[in-house]
């Protein structure tokens, strides 16, 4: 009888930005034969098996989703405003579950849509879940490669901040007279990171437990067994050179959905495995195909950034008299507090040819739109990414987590756009629209054809990220390979 396929279990962090790569992920690996189990937290199965069905997942009987509690009652808002609580109860109520589901999963073979799941032979853990995954490796031998789904370059800087806090570079106060002052103990970032771009975790308004909380997550992801990042070489040589310092095997795989697509003929990744948790308005296509090319900024702050209605309102104004057509992402839960009561109905309606609002928008779609010319965006990595393969320039307001380094990194390491970072008033917006959408810097244009270039070449027969999944798919294959030796001695 010939070996079964391998079975990896995922586990990704419960928050769209995460659980979008691992889902890419994981259609790759169901396209080299591999079983998935796919472990969400209750609260993002019962949203995400809705649309399942739809999804190219749904075609491949090797791969299903499993669920375990977060602890937090169903009512909890899990936004970025109560984010500490998640991570607590991830800790604790997670860990315990994760921790039964696969001593159920490696006790017996399960039969489901009549096929047969042997025992996993590894898990593929979201870098802030290794205090689930490491101390199960380690309990129960099960191998775990880490995926950080942030950037090489902040997945280095995370690396530092037990040096950070040594340095007393850490934390950070808004207004501090050196804020803007080099970080010079971070190697290959002593030029260009300064304090003010530091995770927002750094922040003295931040919690501390939740620094704590990625201090240990960090130190536990040491212990895997490779790193897997959803970037590619050409962009982050350098640091990726550095993790190799920890990791003897790093695996850059990016851009996930260029990777995805080329694996699949250039046919469109649609449903579940764009990860998307939200209903998408598609309407705005049809505005985009009538405006000119690349005239209209497109503006989205991601899946969980949160703001105030003057936040908002500041926005708006700078858009307006920026004079260029805008398409702008406005969640129903994008307002902190009781949602988007208050704020202007002009806003929260489509407005004239000039500008139209939709509450979530097929992004990938979108910025690939002949007539999007710039991204006015909260610099997530997803979207960050996103943006850079198709060569679209951005102007960076980031908020949280690992926003801060991504947008220092477009504006001044590649050159892809420019930084905003702790200003939102009308006239900077207005000015910032103004100087991406028609001084057209040369400088910017060039960097952004060139690396558009470069990320699609990586996904390609013989490009960095599309030999480093081959050689994922056979690390993986050798580590089941082993597990079926053992069983026969």
């Amino acid at each position: 009888m010939a070996n079964p396929q391998p079975h990896v279990v995922m586990l990704p962090f419960p928050a769209q930005g995460h659980i979008k790569p691992m889902l890419m992920l994981a259609e790759v690996l169901c396209h080299a034969g591999f079983r998935i189990s796919f472990v969400n937290t209750d609260h993002i199965h019962n949203i995400i098996v809705e649309n399942i069905d739809k999804s190219p997942l749904s075609q491949f009987p090797g791969f299903r989703f499993l669920s375990i509690p977060d602890g937090l009652p169903p009512e909890h808002p899990r936004d970025s405003s109560s984010i500490k609580d998640l991570f607590t109860s991830i800790n604790s109520t997670g860990k315990i579950m994760f921790r039964d589901l696969i001593i159920s999963l490696l006790r017996r073979d399960d039969l489901e849509r009549e096929e047969i799941w042997h025992a996993p032979c590894c898990i593929i853990a979201d870098g802030i879940m290794s205090t689930l995954a490491i101390d199960v490796e380690e309990e129960l031998e099960m191998p775990v490669i880490t995926f950080r789904t942030y950037s090489a370059t902040c997945t280095w800087v995370y690396f530092h901040l037990e040096k950070l806090i040594e340095q007393k570079e850490i934390p950070v106060r808004e207004g501090d007279e050196d804020i803007d002052r080099l970080v010079t103990c971070i190697t290959e970032l002593e030029k260009v990171l300064r304090r003010r771009d530091l995770p927002s975790i750094c922040r003295c308004e931040v919690d501390p437990s939740i620094l704590k909380f990625f201090l240990e997550q960090t130190s536990k992801m040491r212990r895997a067994s490779g790193l897997i990042l959803n970037t590619f070489e050409d962009l982050e040589a350098p640091i990726i050179r550095q993790l190799h310092s920890i990791y003897s095997k790093v695996y850059t795989i990016g851009p996930l959905q260029a990777l995805l697509k080329s694996q699949m003929d250039d046919s469109p990744v649609a449903g579940a495995a764009t990860g998307s948790l939200r209903q998408e308005d598609r309407t705005c296509i049809a505005w985009l195909d009538k405006q000119p090319a690349k005239s209209v900024i497109y503006v989205s702050f991601g899946s969980v950034v949160v703001m105030s209605p003057d936040q908002i309102l500041e926005f708006w104004h700078g858009l307006i008299n920026s004079g260029k057509p805008f398409l702008w992402v406005i969640r129903p839960d994008l307002v902190f507090g009781n949602g988007p009561n208050g704020l202007p109905e002009e806003i929260m309606c489509p407005t004239n040819e000039r500008g139209y609002v939709v509450s979530w928008a097929p992004q990938e779609e979108v910025l690939a739109h002949c007539a999007v010319g710039g991204f006015l965006t909260h610099s997530g990595w997803n979207s960050t990414l996103e943006s850079i393969t198709v060569g679209v320039p951005m102007i960076c307001w980031p908020l949280i987590v690992d926003q801060k380094v991504n947008s220092r990194c477009v504006s001044d390491i590649w050159r892809v756009g420019i930084d905003m970072k702790d200003s939102c008033d009308r006239s900077t917006v207005e000015r910032m629209v103004r100087v991406l959408m028609e001084d057209k810097d040369e400088e910017i244009a060039k960097s952004t054809s060139k690396f558009a270039n470069l990320a699609q070449k990586s996904v390609r027969e013989g490009g960095s990220s599309f030999c480093n999944i081959n050689k994922l798919i056979e690390d993986i294959r050798s580590i089941q390979s082993k597990k079926d030796d053992c069983k026969t001695k």
